[in-house]
């Protein structure tokens, strides 16, 4: 029996026992796991792929983990795995995203013969580098921003490599901490291997089989998909907001070609590498595309390798989105992703207006807290506000784009970490008007009961989240330390009872405000969504 032999009925019952294998393994992890950032945020990500590196099934976890996986796993296909082996990588260069994001590869040799592999990939709340957190905001070279793993073998044929347990241990500043999560993606990628032995008992060969049967099936339905749009090519600007070491914009630009069945993303136009941290491994760009694909696209398409088989994608190397070691990157994943996603939906809002949104917050608003002497380190992306939709208002406080985190709540918060929470609340009058409104942004303030280091990556802190189709620019962001405004970009060591703010964007609104139904905007003022004196633009008086 060959893939194209599998019955409808039969494909279908696997591809949801391989996505089950997926999901499995993402809430081993996530209960697993000791970091909050893990365990409460679910930063994390998994998926299975098969012998070939193509990745089969995915949970659904962080959109710019998964789309840079397929990167990871091939750094791993050149080392010659065999059945036992776990391999660990972070190198953004070969095969990582950014250092904090540690991934394990693990075969999957349920018969003693490698028919797939197993990964895991999860956000360590420090990986060591020049600030706690390993995001320091002026990193100019990545040697600043922690310790950077090529793909080594940290199991060895079903024997822990305890040496490699050790050398990272001891350049991190929470090593208990990483010991444990890492423990969790070893426990993770352990329950894959057992459930698809499970599968190769029930199913046989048949299984290996719908590895190939799934994977065209996804591609034959987003090629479908690609045909519906109309055939052209469409252009889009937009800028990151300095780069921790100068102020200057840094464009990005993307020239989207649609025809037939294929889609061209080209980044030529984008500005050259630059010297701080918001350099994108080309990885993390090809992530962002392949999610604004999928956006665009029908949402039920099973999201494997045969999604991304007709997108291509370039941009020219030495630019931000394709840097030359060894430049500073820890930006690019968590920021840089944002503006790729943003500008590549912008070009398609001219193709298909009807599916596109408004601009949302545009980035994950990255809050890192933490001590020299290695105690604690906090980190968080915070919600903001959601662009609105062609047909109806966008959603507020949420996560956008790249990213698919929840919040630490705040018992979790204050019971793990010298934080105490002061406010967490939506910003009224934040969202963009229009005849949909967008999105709120929200206030998150924390004080700080201990000597600390505060880190802050953040953008759209002069640029505002677009309004489309006549719609309202959502609010600007805003980063306060004791009331005052700091940089979008910043570290500042802080004495203890600090109190530090971060006023996140909202969304854009879609269309005309004068179309905005009446009802619609008595019922803002009543749900408190904009202050009853104002008619709910972007300012946000309350605060």
């Amino acid at each position: 029996m060959t893939g194209a032999d599998l019955d409808p009925v039969t494909l279908e019952i696997l591809r949801n026992q391989l996505e089950s294998v997926a999901a499995e393994m993402g809430h081993v992890l996530i209960r697993g796991a000791y970091s909050p950032n893990i365990k409460e945020r679910q930063d994390c990500s998994t998926a299975l792929f098969d012998a070939d590196g193509r990745m089969v099934a995915q949970a659904e976890h962080i959109p710019v983990h998964l789309g840079a996986m397929p990167d990871a796993v091939d750094a791993v296909l050149g080392k010659d795995p065999k059945p036992g082996d776990v391999f660990v990588v972070n190198d953004p260069f070969a095969g990582g995203t950014h250092l904090p994001d540690v991934t394990l590869v693990s075969t999957v040799a349920p018969r003693g013969e490698v028919v797939g592999y197993a990964v895991s990939r999860a956000h360590h709340a420090d990986v060591g580098g020049s600030a706690p957190g390993s995001m320091p905001p002026g990193a100019r070279e990545i040697y600043e921003e922690g310790l950077r793993l090529p793909a080594v073998r940290l199991v060895d044929g079903g024997e822990p490599n305890e040496a490699v347990r050790d050398l990272i241990l001891a350049n991190v500043r929470t090593p208990d901490e990483r010991a444990a999560d890492l423990r969790a993606q070893r426990a993770a990628n352990a329950r894959a291997e057992e459930r698809v032995g499970e599968l190769l008992d029930e199913h046989g060969d048949a299984l290996l089989d719908a590895f190939d049967a799934v994977i065209d099936y996804s591609r034959d339905r987003i090629e479908a998909e690609i045909r519906n749009l109309p055939d052209g090519t469409y252009r889009a600007r937009d800028a990151l907001e300095g780069d921790g070491v100068t102020d200057g914009n840094i464009p990005v630009e993307a020239t989207v070609t649609v025809d037939g069945a294929s889609l061209d993303v080209d980044f030529a136009g984008t500005a050259d590498q630059v010297d701080g941290n918001l350099n994108a491994p080309f990885s993390v760009a090809k992530s962002a595309v392949y999610f604004v694909v999928r956006a665009v696209t029908d949402p039920e398409i099973p999201p494997n390798h045969g999604c991304y088989e007709p997108v291509s994608i370039s941009a020219p190397e030495g630019s931000l989105l394709d840097p030359r070691p060894p430049a500073a990157v820890v930006g690019g994943n968590v920021e840089t992703s944002q503006r790729v996603t943003d500008v590549t939906l912008a070009a398609l809002a001219e193709a298909v207006p009807e599916v596109v949104p408004a601009g949302g917050q545009g980035t994950m608003n990255n809050l890192i807290i933490g001590d020299r002497a290695g105690e604690f380190t906090y980190y968080e992306t915070i919600a903001g506000g959601f662009g609105a939709r062609p047909g109806k208002d966008g959603m507020d406080g949420v996560q956008v784009g790249m990213t698919n985190t929840l919040n630490t709540p705040v018992e979790a918060l204050e019971a793990a970490y010298p934080l105490r929470v002061e406010r967490y609340a939506l910003r009224p009058s934040s969202g963009g008007d229009g005849r949909h409104r967008g999105g709120l942004g929200v206030v998150r303030s924390l004080t700080v009961e201990a000597d600390a280091t505060v880190s802050l990556l953040t953008e759209r802190r002069r640029t505002a989240p677009r309004g489309l189709d006549g719609g309202d620019d959502g609010a600007l962001g805003e980063n306060l330390i004791d009331g005052e405004p700091v940089a979008a970009k910043a570290s500042v060591d802080v004495p203890a009872g600090t109190t530090v703010s971060v006023r996140t964007p909202g969304g854009g609104g879609h269309g005309d405000p004068a179309e905005r139904d009446p009802e619609a905007r008595e019922r803002d003022r009543r749900d408190g969504k904009v202050d009853a004196s104002d008619n709910g633009t972007a300012d946000d008086r309350r605060e």
